[in-house]
């Protein structure tokens, strides 16, 4: 007998998961709803150069490519469904004013995120579109934070950063492309002998700075020590009173927490990054950031805002309660009483199973808790289940 393997990191979702992963879908996409983001579905497949448009770097090595065998041209499979939905804005809805779009689906990477998670993720996210101000950070991040809870996970906090303020230190440092990039990798790891390393030839300011963001991280102090020690530019101060404002606008929803040195999505994301995070799971349930120059690449400079969340981890995430119970309803299509019965039941939203013929399963395995009988004349619900 063949035993059939799947490639590493990806699986299948059986039925108990899969349950819970389309409920709390359908409840997220509600929610966003309410708040006025409107759907759309991009495609799983696009033409690479405009897949890719606007990202910079940091998709490329996680998508998997393939040669279209009509055109002859390379395609992509998603790897992300923002910059798909940031197309939609900027060349198909077109609009003038503040767009809201909200989106759910697969994605695909070459390689996983981490250790324990899957290559398939199942990305859905809220983006904003047409508005600058510190409001709309505002808004996406308590809509983020919203989803957290509608997703049973009260306990959560969020991490804040702005990756202004490491721009504008290598703008004004005039720091070439090649030691930026090693400056960036060396602050990602947060390694700060290697930040001395590449920095003793920089002037003294910007030494200092560059070493102190992987300490700036914490609670509200944070912000007032970066305030002494980092430089008076423009850019920085202005990234830490966007900084302030949003944690004085959420600290009714979410614990607050700085991390100056967070640099993800540092080729495509323009100001404030975020992430949500819970007790008990290492890696971040929701991220998103700001991205005010992707849209300018499809023809059109729009500001923008989302945020991001893998259903599938959100879901492990969430208490599991208990599993809803079934109704079982015996083999009989010409009882026009029957019928009705069993309609009314779903209607209601009861699940309700038909019992076929010869079938010989448990009825318990079935998940079914009650059974349709007929008493009195009349088809009555009872717990008598074998």
């Amino acid at each position: 007998m063949r035993t059939w393997v799947l490639p590493e990191y990806v699986e299948d979702i059986l039925p108990a998961e899969a349950a819970r992963i389309e409920r709390l879908r359908r409840a997220l996409l509600d929610l966003y709803a309410m708040h006025g983001y409107q759907l759309v579905m991009p495609p799983l497949l696009e033409y690479v150069d405009s897949l890719l448009t606007g990202t910079g770097h940091d998709l490329d090595l996680r998508t998997f490519k393939l040669v279209d065998q009509l055109s002859g041209r390379m395609l992509g499979v998603r790897a992300d469904i923002t910059p798909q939905v940031a197309r939609i804005d900027a060349h198909l809805l077109n609009r003038s004013g503040v767009t809201r779009l909200c989106y759910a689906g697969s994605v695909l990477h070459t390689l996983p995120s981490d250790m324990n998670r899957t290559r398939e993720p199942l990305q859905i996210g809220a983006e904003l579109y047409g508005h600058r101000g510190v409001e709309s950070d505002i808004e996406v991040q308590r809509l983020m934070m919203q989803a957290m809870a509608a997703a049973g996970i009260t306990e959560a906090y969020l991490d804040l950063g702005h990756v202004a303020v490491f721009r504008a230190l290598v703008r004004r440092a005039k720091i070439g492309a090649a030691k930026e990039s090693e400056l960036f990798h060396a602050m990602q790891l947060k390694d700060v002998p290697a930040l001395r390393a590449l920095t003793q030839k920089l002037d003294r300011a910007t030494r200092e700075a560059m070493v102190a963001l992987p300490d700036l991280y914490g609670g509200k102090a944070v912000l007032a020590a970066a305030s002494k020690r980092l430089p008076k530019y423009p850019e920085i101060r202005s990234a830490l009173r966007d900084l302030k404002c949003l944690s004085d606008a959420l600290a009714d929803v979410a614990r607050i927490r700085f991390d100056l040195a967070e640099l993800r999505g540092y080729h495509y994301h323009s100001g404030v990054v975020f992430a949500a995070y819970a007790q008990g799971h290492s890696n971040a349930l929701a991220r998103g950031g700001r991205y005010d120059e992707v849209g300018k690449a499809f023809g059109r400079a729009r500001a923008a805002t989302g945020f991001s969340m893998d259903l599938r981890e959100l879901a492990s995430a969430r208490p599991n309660g208990p599993a809803k119970k079934a109704v079982l309803a015996p083999y009989k299509p010409k009882d026009a009483s029957l019928q009705k019965r069993i309609a009314a039941l779903r209607a209601r939203g009861e699940i309700v199973i038909v019992d076929l013929p010869g079938h010989v399963a448990a009825r318990r395995e079935l998940g079914c808790d009650r059974r349709l009988a007929r008493r009195a004349g009349a088809w009555m619900l009872v717990r008598d289940i074998t």
